[in-house]
């Protein structure tokens, strides 16, 4: 197979998918006939393609996938005027603390709120594929540790976590500083985007429609550490 119809195959499963294609799920739509390099190489080219489009080829957390340039948004938002679910502050503060101090414990997410967690705003996260369990902490009870997932960073528009906006480490409170950093990032991210499909596609339109409403914190607290638990799986 030469090149040329190489990519075109390329650029029709990437335009066709559901969800952000892996390099390992490239291989396989060409029978492994055709090594990462080569697709790594065919991947730049059709970002060269499309770079003067109103659509985008992006590289994600879980892969890579076509999806409309954030200048785009206004216009798209237009075609979906329904509101999507709403999340509430204290589920955005505790989203928030995950995304930052990850990983945490439900204690650790309390002791920086100052307020108990219901069990509900943690099973809600868990159902978006937001935040989920990846070990436990050496301590009485063995607390599960949380982190954020890939697709919370799919929902973004982030490769990885070291693309969330910096945060300050003294002045504000902790769920305060995460917030306005996620809202910064929202600001600068598609929404709403029908080449960018997810397994919950209102989910991306809820959170970046809260991010952008949430009110600040009003209740000071301790500012986020970069102290990071030991795991044990």
């Amino acid at each position: 197979m030469n090149m040329a119809e190489a990519k075109r195959i390329l650029e029709a499963a990437l335009m066709c998918s559901a969800e952000p294609l892996s390099l390992q799920d490239m291989r396989r739509l060409f029978d492994e006939a055709i090594g990462a390099d080569t697709l790594r190489r065919l991947l730049d080219e059709l970002r060269d393609d499309w770079a003067h489009r109103g659509v985008e080829l992006t590289r994600l957390a879980s892969g890579w996938r076509f999806q409309s340039r954030p200048e785009m948004r206004p216009y798209l938002d237009r075609l979906h005027p329904e509101k999507p679910p709403r999340y509430s502050r204290a589920t955005l503060e505790t989203l928030a603390i995950i995304a930052y101090r990850q990983p945490v414990t439900r204690g650790d997410i309390e002791d920086i709120r100052g307020v108990t967690i219901n069990s509900a705003i943690i099973k809600q996260l868990e159902d978006r594929g937001w935040i989920e369990v990846i070990g436990h902490k050496e301590a009485p009870g063995r607390p599960a540790l949380f982190a954020t997932t890939s697709k919370f960073l799919d929902d973004l528009g982030l490769s990885s976590l070291d693309e969330l906006p910096a945060i300050g480490t003294a002045a504000d409170p902790a769920s305060r500083q995460a917030l306005e950093a996620l809202e910064a990032l929202d600001a600068m991210t598609p929404a709403n985007d029908p080449l960018a499909m997810t397994t919950h596609p209102e989910a991306s339109a809820s959170l970046h429609t809260d991010l952008a409403e949430t009110d600040s914190v009003d209740t000071e607290l301790d500012p986020l550490s970069t102290d990071r638990p030991e795991t044990a799986s």
